[in-house]
């Protein structure tokens, strides 16, 4: 403890002791006079000099007795009331400061401690809780970044290696100058996703509302892929409602179709079929992407809008996990919701629902 706060400590209690003692001698000494007033009515004479004197001491020796006590009592209570329950709670946020989340403050008893600290404390525990949670997240979203940015560095790394060989034929240096633009793309990519997936999060991209038909944006979304589905001769099958009209981001819902049909298409072995339903309702905008891949597990299904989940690692390598949480993301801030159903070997379906505008709903009436 420092010089300071001890003569700070020593400076209180006298101060506390001289309040309690002018308490005590105001308090007694209204007590005796009016005891001293009522006596000298019942006996019917004036006190003698010799008896005051006595009665003067004795009564001084009980105000400074009393006021010790008083001092002793507030003492003992301030230190259990007060000072015990800021000790712990300045230690834990010390702690924290230092980076230990895991700390906690053990509540103490409620006869030993004012309300507020109980307040305080549980307050302190719920904030410690919290940044623990936050810490984990990014420790793990740290880990995930570093180990998703090892694939494609080192692809580009071993194909620039063998790009520098002699004599290399035409054919080979193509192929590994396709392999290393594949991968530098692959981690522009998801550089990109991080950082919109971080804005998202920290609310810095604000929606800019506009009424428009959702089922053109869908079909311009989809054609964006005709090139794949006619290499992979995927069959696309659409049930899209006209005039639905949307208030919302269209900038930021196209990255909700864009990744869906990515995965659908992603997914969906040659031959197999793609499909997009839109239907429309007094308050939501309904969409059915669906597809006939492989499908997945309950388990896996449970964890694919958390950054970075891959179910399918046959597929690793042409994502990073970054798009669905991007999606459930945009869909959280749009108000809206997003579902998923699926089976291995049935394939997947996604339901978004979007909040019609009112220029829309008007319409329909």
């Amino acid at each position: 403890m420092k010089k300071g706060d001890t003569t700070k400590k020593i400076l209180g209690t006298v101060s506390n002791f001289f309040i309690f003692f002018l308490l005590a001698a105001f308090v007694t000494t209204c007590c005796i006079m009016l005891f001293i007033s009522a006596l000298q009515d019942s006996i019917g004479r004036e006190f003698t000099r010799e008896e005051i004197t006595v009665a003067a001491k004795i009564t001084m020796l009980n105000v400074i007795l009393l006021s010790i006590g008083m001092a002793v009592v507030d003492y003992v209570r301030r230190k259990l009331t007060v000072e015990r329950p800021v000790k712990l709670i300045t230690n834990a946020t010390s702690k924290m400061i230092n980076g230990d989340f895991s700390v906690r403050i053990k509540p103490t008893a409620k006869f030993a401690t004012d309300d507020s600290f109980h307040e305080i404390i549980e307050c302190i525990n719920k904030m410690a809780t919290e940044l623990s949670g936050v810490e984990t997240l990014r420790t793990d979203f740290v880990a995930n970044v570093s180990h998703e940015m090892k694939t494609p560095l080192a692809v580009m790394q071993n194909y620039g290696t063998l790009l520098q060989t002699p004599d290399l034929p035409e054919e080979k240096r193509i192929e590994y100058a396709k392999a290393i633009t594949d991968a530098s793309r692959r981690l522009a990519d998801m550089m990109t996703n991080i950082l919109k997936l971080n804005r998202l999060e920290n609310q810095q991209i604000y929606p800019n509302l506009t009424t428009f038909d959702l089922g053109d944006q869908l079909c311009e979304s989809l054609l964006q892929y005709e090139s794949t589905w006619e290499r992979k001769n995927i069959e696309i099958e659409t049930d899209i409602a006209e005039s639905v009209l949307v208030s919302a981001d269209a900038e930021l819902l196209s990255l909700v179709w864009n990744n869906l049909f990515s995965n659908a298409f992603k997914f969906t072995e040659d031959g197999g079929k793609v499909m997009l339903i839109l239907t429309a309702d007094k308050k939501f905008a309904t969409v059915k992407v669906s597809d006939t891949g492989c499908g997945m597990s309950a388990e896996v299904g449970a964890h694919i809008f958390e950054k970075f989940y891959q179910g399918d690692t046959s597929h690793a390598t042409q994502g990073n996990g970054l798009g669905l949480p991007l999606v459930k993301r945009v869909i959280d801030i749009m108000q809206g919701e997003i579902g998923v159903e699926s089976a291995i070997g049935a394939g997947t379906t996604f339901t978004v629902k979007i909040k019609r505008s009112e220029y829309g709903l008007e319409e329909d009436r």
